[in-house]
């Protein structure tokens, strides 16, 4: 990235002359890496400053296209980026639906199923969750969706870099992501539209037309490069970082339930992202847990983008616990730099921590 804040400084808009030349250059072959990772066309990704912008475009923009279709379908366990977005959507005369999930975080087929008609626009459904990893079966979300004519995106946020991901496979039109949650730049992402889509995106910012008119604006040349940068890196390297990571994250649950034996794991025990573990301890408060080991352990009370907020978990009281048991859940996530040693480390300290708060508890 570096070159590209200073020497190569140059619009990759501006085409008359060799600094706007080298800038684009620089731009579509990150274009190119991106489509590489989840097995796209080039011509098929846009650029945007992020995720939430990546699904807001999504939603809004099939909304915006749309003609008769007036029913929109989310899951309860969404990311804010869509269930707001979604939920926005009722007030411009859409009917919006709003899908439970099972208790280990799975949407029920057959309640999309049932939901499903020929008035559905759009279907939206995440890969993976944020908050307790859990992988949705999205080629069969998709193929329920496609049934009925309606589009079919999804939140691949929590996904890209940590499974396989490839389109075509999981048969989506639109796909949201966002480099940072691959070691990536902040503030830099993209949306995947399928050639060919049968219902034209509308933009939701005006301007200049650039991106293929769907998010004008003059590109961040740098950010671009280390996105692509990243999903090079990433396209070879993310089955290795993904066994590891499942062996760290079975070693950390495994260490905790010693300590505790009641200890909770929220969401499917199976069916999820390596690398995420939302785990809660009856009685035990997440956020006595966080404050007992700020100094030594970073860890959360939920999303990383809602952390501070006082309300519980909306996901976790999707998946049918209350809020008593939602304020125990705490959120630790391990990464492609996260050593054994590290590992061995956040265990003792919240060994330490659980087993005084838990004896504090009179437990």
């Amino acid at each position: 990235m570096a070159p590209y804040w200073a020497q190569k400084f140059g619009n990759p808009h501006s085409q008359g002359h060799r600094f706007g030349w080298e800038a684009r250059e620089a731009v579509e072959t990150a274009r190119g890496q991106v489509a590489d990772l989840i097995r796209a066309d080039d011509e098929e990704i846009v650029f945007l400053s992020g995720a939430t912008e990546s699904c807001n475009l999504a939603i809004h923009g099939v909304a915006a296209a749309a003609r008769d279709r007036r029913h929109v379908v989310t899951v309860a366990t969404e990311h804010p980026a869509v269930l707001e977005s979604v939920r926005s959507l009722a007030g411009q005369g859409f009917d919006v639906e709003i899908l439970p999930v099972t208790g280990d975080g799975i949407l029920d087929l057959k309640a999309l199923e049932n939901s499903l008609s020929e008035r559905t626009l759009l279907v939206s459904v995440m890969l993976a969750n944020n908050e307790i990893g859990v992988i949705q079966p999205i080629r069969e979300i998709a193929e329920l969706a496609r049934s009925v004519g309606a589009i079919i995106h999804t939140d691949a946020t929590q996904a890209v870099g940590r499974i396989a991901v490839d389109v075509d496979e999981l048969s989506v039109d639109l796909l949201s992501l966002s480099g940072h949650k691959f070691y990536g730049p902040n503030g830099i992402g993209a949306l995947y539209v399928r050639g060919g889509i049968s219902l034209p995106l509308e933009p939701i910012l005006t301007g200049g037309g650039q991106e293929r008119t769907l998010r004008p604006g003059t590109l961040a040349t740098p950010l671009i490069v280390g996105l692509g940068e990243a999903c090079e890196i990433v396209t070879k390297e993310w089955e290795v970082d993904a066994k590891r990571l499942h062996r760290l994250t079975a070693s950390i649950c495994s260490s905790m339930r010693n300590t505790l034996p009641d200890m909770r794991l929220f969401g499917h025990r199976t069916q999820r992202i390596p690398g995420n573990l939302s785990i809660g301890f009856p009685g035990v408060l997440a956020e006595q847990v966080v404050e007992a080991v700020s100094d030594k352990v970073a860890i959360s009370t939920g999303s990383a983008c809602s952390t501070g907020s006082p309300e519980p978990s909306h996901v976790l009281l999707a998946l049918g616990y209350d809020q008593e048991v939602a304020a125990t859940a705490i959120r630790l996530s391990l990464g492609r730099f996260t050593t054994q040693e590290e590992v061995i480390a956040a265990n003792e300290a919240m060994q330490i921590a659980l087993v005084a708060i838990a004896g504090g508890l009179g437990k």
